[in-house]
C-alpha cells in the first residue's frame, strides 16, 4: 500500500475507485465498504484510493471536546487499511479551511482534480463540505459533468453489519471486550513502549512491563484486569494486563501494564503490542500488597482459562 500525507502528494492512477471517511477502528462495517471497493477496482481494472483524514475533524472543529477518544492511533489505522488490501491511502491533514470548502469546489477540487476520481464509493450518509452541505445527492448531481459515477452503500447494508465506531468505544470504556471485538473484526490493541516503574510487581512475583502510549487521544479500555495476547516482534505471548491508578498502594497515576507469562527478557524502550481478548475484573482496592499477591494468583488462573478455553 502506498501512504500518501497530503493530497498534493498524490498522483491520479487509472480508474481510481475512491472511498472517503475517518475509518476509526476499520471494523466490519467499514470493510463492508473496502470489499465493496476492491470488487469495483477489480471489475473496472482499477485502483483502491482511501481518503482520511488526520487530526480527526472533531479534534479541530470541537477542541474543547476532550472525550473524544479514538479505536486506533493513525499508524494503526494505515496498517489496518493495509492488511484489508488498499492500494492507496491519503492521509490528509484536517484544517478549518479544509472543512470550509463549498460542496462544489470540494469535488471539483479534491476528488475530480486532485484524486482522479471514476469511481466513488461511499456510505449512505456520507457529508461534506461547509456546513456538512454536501451529500449523496451533490455527488449524483457532480458525476456526468465530471465522468465519475457513485456507488452508494444503503443504509440497508450497513445496518446489517448493526456496528460503529461510537459502539465499539462505548463498549470497550464498559468493559465489554468481547462485545468490542465482534464488531471490530480483530481484538482490540493497544501499542506502546515499555518504560521502567516502580519494580512493586515485581516485589509480589507478577513483574510487569510499563506501556507508555504517547498518542493521547488513544482510547484506553475501563480499569481492570484483562486477559491479553503480547506481541514482542514476531513471537506472541500470554499475559494479563491491568490498567488502573493502583489504589492498594495509593497511586496517583493510571497505568496500563501488562505481566507476561513465561517471559524473562528485558525490554525496556521496546514496542509491544497487547491485544484485548477478556475482561476478568473491575479495579479493587486491597488490604495490602499479601492480598493483592493472593488475588493476582486467581487473576492469572482465571486469564489462564479464558485465553485457552
Amino acid at each position: 500500500m502506498n501512504i500518501y500525507h497530503h493530497l498534493d502528494e498524490f498522483k491520479p492512477v487509472k480508474n481510481a475507485v475512491v472511498t472517503i471517511g475517518t475509518f476509526d477502528g476499520v471494523h466490519l462495517g467499514h470493510r463492508k465498504i473496502i470489499n465493496d471497493l476492491k470488487q469495483r477496482a477489480e471489475a473496472t481494472g482499477g485502483e483502491t484510493v482511501l481518503l482520511t483524514f488526520f487530526p480527526h475533524p472533531r479534534m479541530i472543529l470541537q477542541p474543547e471536546d476532550e472525550h473524544l477518544k479514538l479505536i486506533n492511533t493513525i499508524n494503526e489505522r494505515a496498517e489496518l487499511l493495509e492488511q484489508a488490501g488498499i492500494d492507496h491511502l491519503i492521509i490528509t491533514p484536517f484544517s478549518r479551511d479544509f472543512s470550509n470548502q463549498q460542496a462544489d469546489e470540494y469535488i471539483r477540487e479534491v476528488l475530480v482534480n486532485k484524486i482522479g476520481a471514476k469511481t466513488l464509493v461511499i456510505g449512505y450518509d456520507h457529508r461534506f463540505g461547509k456546513d456538512r452541505q454536501g451529500g449523496l445527492n451533490e455527488l449524483q448531481a457532480a458525476a456526468p459533468v465530471y465522468g465519475f459515477t457513485v456507488d452508494e452503500i444503503t443504509e440497508q447494508d450497513i445496518n446489517e453489519v448493526a456496528v460503529s465506531s461510537t459502539r465499539i468505544r462505548n463498549a470497550l470504556l464498559n468493559a465489554e471486550v468481547e462485545t468490542a471485538n465482534a464488531f471490530l473484526g480483530y481484538p482490540f490493541f493497544i501499542t506502546g513502549k515499555v518504560i521502567r516503574g516502580d519494580q512493586i510487581g515485581r516485589q509480589l512475583g507478577y513483574p510487569t512491563a510499563n506501556l507508555q502510549v504517547p498518542e493521547n487521544y488513544k482510547l484506553i479500555p475501563a480499569d481492570g484486569i484483562f486477559a491479553v495476547t503480547v506481541e514482542i516482534n514476531t513471537n506472541s505471548y500470554q499475559g494479563m494486563a491491568y490498567i488502573g491508578h493502583r489504589p492498594t498502594i495509593n497511586g496517583m497515576t493510571r497505568n496500563i501494564e501488562v505481566n507476561i507469562f513465561d517471559f524473562n527478557e528485558d525490554i525496556y524502550n521496546r514496542v509491544v503490542r497487547l491485544n484485548f481478548h477478556h475482561f476478568v475484573r473491575h479495579d479493587v482496592k486491597f488490604n495490602g500488597l499479601e492480598a493483592l499477591k493472593e488475588q493476582l494468583g486467581q487473576d492469572k488462573i482465571d486469564v489462564l482459562r479464558l485465553l485457552n478455553q
